[in-house]
């Protein structure tokens, strides 16, 4: 975070991708002029390439339906490399008796749980996918549980239900105005989500599932604006 602050401060030009963003530069002491927002550069990545990974329906390869399973990453050493790891999985096992579990697994990770931890039948385990199988089951998933910032990002476009196993995030704009709902470090919560998915419960945390609505200029045109600014500048 202090290399973040760092670099805002010695950049000429700072794009970003929310208000709020705007904000938080401003009370950094950054003048108005030096900021613009323009949208997000990952999601012009994500609508660029909706027409390759949306036909692949990569879930039916493991027999899962679109929209039927929790779609599962998890790789930050908080999480995977301490008992926490184990809490998740037995609360993955609770959730899969609900709703099927696919968690493409790094190999040390998948090493720590071999012969240490009982896995459901319906917890598949699988090998990391590409790229593009990836955002395939992200856009079909039914909900996703995540550690990660960028599938944060992908899944409010998507409207997809996330979940982060965060304390926080980031990427506030996902819960302010997308789909993700922080569950904080706590496995335990894990076993709340086909709950909430259902609309039992309506509020959790530090926020809610909401309607798929993605944030102001996230429409895949965030790489334009700041060609045109660059254009002008010279």
């Amino acid at each position: 975070e202090i290399n973040r602050i760092v670099t805002d401060q010695i950049a000429d030009i700072l794009w970003v991708h929310s208000e709020e963003a705007l904000r938080n530069l401003e009370m950094e002491g950054i003048p108005p002029d030096r900021a613009s927002f323009v949208g997000n550069t990952m999601i012009d990545s994500l609508v660029a390439l909706q027409d390759r990974f949306r036909p692949l329906e990569t879930c039916r390869q493991f027999g899962l339906e679109p929209g039927s399973y929790l779609l599962v990453t998890l790789h930050r050493p908080a999480l995977v490399d301490g008992p926490l790891l184990f809490e998740a999985i037995t609360a993955l096992n609770e959730v899969s008796t609900l709703m099927p579990v696919l968690f493409p697994v790094h190999p040390r990770t998948r090493a720590r749980l071999a012969g240490n931890a009982e896995l459901a039948e319906n917890l598949h385990l699988v090998d990391p996918a590409g790229y593009l199988e990836f955002l395939s089951l992200e856009s079909d998933a039914g909900a996703v549980l995540t550690d990660s910032g960028g599938i944060q990002e992908e899944t409010t476009y998507l409207g997809i239900p996330c979940f982060t196993l965060r304390d926080n995030t980031e990427r506030p704009v996902t819960i302010e105005l997308g789909t993700n709902v922080l569950l904080g470090l706590d496995p335990a919560r894990i076993a709340e989500i086909p709950e909430i998915i259902a609309g039992q419960t309506k509020s959790v945390g530090e926020g809610q599932v909401k309607p798929p609505e993605p944030p102001p200029l996230w429409d895949g045109h965030a790489a334009d604006r700041i060609a045109e600014q660059l254009a002008e500048s010279v």
